[in-house]
């Protein structure tokens, strides 16, 4: 995996959106989480850019964003 600085968090973004509008964001959020920390992502980033995509496509769960509930 790779994404240059910079363009990390909007990959990340754009990927955890088109997980979110296919219905498969929670199950996606722990594999998204890792392969941004493998390009270099800080794992607290990972999760909000994860937690701002699933609230953009409005697709979060009742008092828990996405990354939140699926812990490493």
């Amino acid at each position: 995996l790779t994404a240059p600085e910079g363009q990390r968090n909007t990959r990340l973004f754009w990927a955890a959106c088109r997980a979110c509008e296919n219905g498969i964001g929670p199950d996606l959020a722990a594999p998204l989480i890792e392969a941004a920390r493998r390009t270099g992502l800080p794992e607290h980033e990972a999760r909000a850019t994860i937690a701002s995509a699933a609230r953009a496509t409005g697709h979060h769960a009742k008092g828990a964003p996405l990354a939140e509930r699926h812990p490493l």
